[in-house]
């Protein structure tokens, strides 16, 4: 059996599980606003882009297969599938280098990047073709969404996915930080994976008011374009918690030693939150004074603004006390 060709039983209950997905992604609310969304997650089958993933267990990763010859693995790989759950993907020497996120946050972040139609749309961080698929779904037009990702494997699953799922937007192999010059200007850009900085080559692939949507310090931050030197916005309420972005010149970081920060805070999420924002301009202690000093500060509070070569985070005025340098 393919990959992409369920039996009759598995398929019914494909069809079961995904209406169920929706409507509990109906219930949080995030389609209020643009509900086109929904027909979108109705129309593309998850399970066409996860032929595989990995659970946890004791000692490391387990694989779970919709082509097992055990009909009870696939049952419990489907029932994953469409669980309101992200799902590892891709393992490098152990390491998660991918994934499909949680199909609500793919929705909650889809509809805040306020699409329209005859956008063009650059998303960075390809992973299995899914969210490329929504997007060219709502758009109706394949040739109007660009999704790029670092490592060939990728991309090349990717593009299958997405030719199961009757998709073929354009899918790029490359460094996301760079962008995909050749196919812009866009209109919106989403990434779906965790950077340091907003990458500058971003904004003069944009269109001026163009919107850029993506995860940053455990959170999501939204940015609207001026032009090609000046962005500026805010992050969302959520919590976003990404694999890196991965190119040349981005190693990983070291820990950041909390001492002298009290037990109370190094666990709290809003703390860790600030704490990844200030890395490498405020010292924990320094940061634990502000954020202790703000009444804990909740994530909306907190923008990003980029004008030429610099780039800065702040609370709550780009201008005002409380802003340094963001340290890519």
């Amino acid at each position: 059996m393919s990959a992409y060709a369920l039996d009759k039983d598995l398929a019914e209950a494909a069809r079961s599980a995904r209406a169920a997905l929706v409507r509990a992604i109906e219930a949080t609310g995030v389609w209020a606003g643009d509900p086109v969304w929904r027909a979108a997650f109705e129309a593309v089958p998850r399970h066409l882009f996860v032929p595989y993933y990995y659970v946890g267990v004791e000692g490391g990763y387990e694989r779970r297969w919709g082509e097992s010859p055990d009909p009870r693995t696939r049952e419990r790989w489907l029932r994953g599938v469409y669980a309101d759950a992200p799902l590892a993907t891709r393992l490098r020497d152990g390491e998660l280098v991918s994934s499909s996120s949680q199909p609500s946050l793919m929705a909650m972040m889809l509809a805040e990047l306020g699409v329209r139609d005859g956008d063009h749309v650059l998303e960075v961080g390809a992973g299995t073709g899914y969210n490329a698929a929504l997007l060219a779904h709502r758009l109706g037009d394949d040739d109007l969404v660009t999704t790029v990702d670092l490592y060939p494997d990728i991309t090349e699953a990717a593009r299958q996915h997405l030719a199961a799922a009757g998709h073929h937007p354009a899918v790029v192999t490359g460094d996301g930080a760079r962008g995909v010059p050749e196919r812009a200007p866009f209109d919106r850009i989403i990434a779906t994976c965790a950077l340091t900085s907003v990458p500058h080559a971003w904004l003069a692939q944009c269109r001026p008011g163009a919107r850029i949507l993506t995860p940053l310090a455990t959170g999501l931050l939204a940015l609207t374009v001026r032009d090609a030197g000046h962005a500026e916005g805010h992050f969302l309420h959520t919590p976003a918690y990404f694999v890196p972005l991965r190119g040349e010149g981005r190693p990983d970081r070291e820990p950041v030693p909390l001492g002298g920060v009290p037990s109370s805070a190094r666990d709290h999420e809003l703390f860790r939150f600030l704490l990844a924002l200030s890395r490498g301009s405020l010292d924990p202690q320094e940061a634990y004074a502000l954020w202790n000093r703000e009444g804990m500060p909740a994530r909306e509070r907190y923008g990003i603004t980029v004008s030429g070569e610099h780039e800065w985070a702040w609370l709550d005025d780009p201008e005002g006390p409380y802003a340094w340098p963001l340290a890519g």
